[in-house]
């Protein structure tokens, strides 16, 4: 055997396994091994992002602080969204590759992404999406009237505070006067949340908490309760939390993160395509008030049984389909 073949063989071998180490770990290690790796890559790209900002705007690490006091500023809104887009990218689809990579000799079949889309399937989910936002709306005006124990005020305070500072960030993200803004909108908001997050949370995530509990149930719901919880926005925890509830059984139903990874584009794209043509006075619909409200009651009512009856479909759909892919 020549020298080169035989370094060949050896790393192949070695490669072989590292990654055996890492397959071989329980759910409950791979679970800290990817929080670990997850701050690791968040952290790389924010100084990326960082050092981007330097680079093309001109904004050294002193004047970054000062970008968000400061939102009327239009320059400030191209500094923030490209530092958004280049954290986004590096904390929620880098690290899920690589995870998959570390733990599954078939990185893409372990995380579902190796199958395409159904077209019956895609429709019904857009179709669901978007009578589904009546219903979400409630629940988010449902989330405002909680409030937590006295005794936690001051948690609650912050909370508020926090989420008031991510509001008007998101509302300055979210002005629009060109077609361009609105494409470039549709890829920070919408595209890479929906697949980032889908990737992390349920082909990963998901993933890792069927393997430990032994119960896609429990699988859903925690995975749902972390993603919800990562927004860091209180008031808007209950629709976000049975958001990733139906986008949990979406995978389990169909074993594929294309549907999950779909409806999350809807319901992110939807949002800012409805922003886009009210604010330029394109429409006089504002889906944020759809649902809310005392006389809203019928349109939410005909919302939940639309969305009930479209997740029945997709169900039974999910499952013929896995039928299909296992012959």
């Amino acid at each position: 055997m020549k020298p080169e073949e035989n370094l060949s063989s050896r790393q192949r071998y070695d490669t072989m396994s590292f990654k055996a180490i890492w397959a071989n770990n329980t759910p409950y290690s791979k679970f800290l091994i990817s929080v670990g790796i997850i701050l690791i890559s968040a952290v790389f790209f924010t100084l990326i992002g960082t050092f981007l900002a330097s680079v093309i705007f001109g904004v050294d690490t002193a004047q970054l602080a000062s970008l968000m006091t400061n939102l009327e500023n239009p320059s400030n809104i191209k500094v923030l969204k490209m530092m958004q887009t280049v954290s986004a990218i590096g904390t929620f689809i880098v690290p899920p590759f690589v995870l998959a990579w570390l733990f599954h000799p078939a990185p893409l079949s372990f995380l579902s992404i190796d199958k395409k889309p159904a077209t019956t399937a895609s429709f019904m989910i857009i179709a669901m999406l978007m009578l589904a936002i009546p219903l979400i709306n409630h629940l988010g005006e449902l989330n405002s009237y909680f409030h937590l124990p006295s005794a936690l005020k001051a948690v609650e305070d912050w909370m508020k505070s926090s989420e008031e500072q991510a509001a008007r960030i998101t509302e300055a993200f979210l002005i629009m006067t060109s077609p361009s803004e609105l494409i470039f909108n549709l890829f920070m908001i919408a595209l890479i949340p929906a697949i980032g997050e889908e990737l992390l949370f349920r082909g990963i995530v998901q993933n890792i908490f069927s393997s430990w509990l032994k119960n896609n149930h429990a699988a859903v719901w925690l995975s749902a309760i972390l993603f919800s919880a990562m927004h860091m926005q209180f008031y808007g925890f209950i629709p976000r939390l049975m958001l990733g509830v139906m986008l949990g059984y979406l995978l389990v139903w169909s074993g594929n993160i294309w549907w999950p990874i779909l409806a999350h584009f809807v319901n992110n794209a939807a949002a800012v395509i409805f922003t886009y043509l009210f604010q330029n006075n394109l429409t006089g619909f504002d889906p944020d008030k759809i649902g809310v409200g005392a006389d809203q009651v019928m349109t939410v009512m005909l919302s939940l049984s639309f969305t009930a009856i479209l997740l029945f479909l997709l169900h039974k759909e999910g499952r013929k389909n896995r039928l299909l892919s296992e012959e």
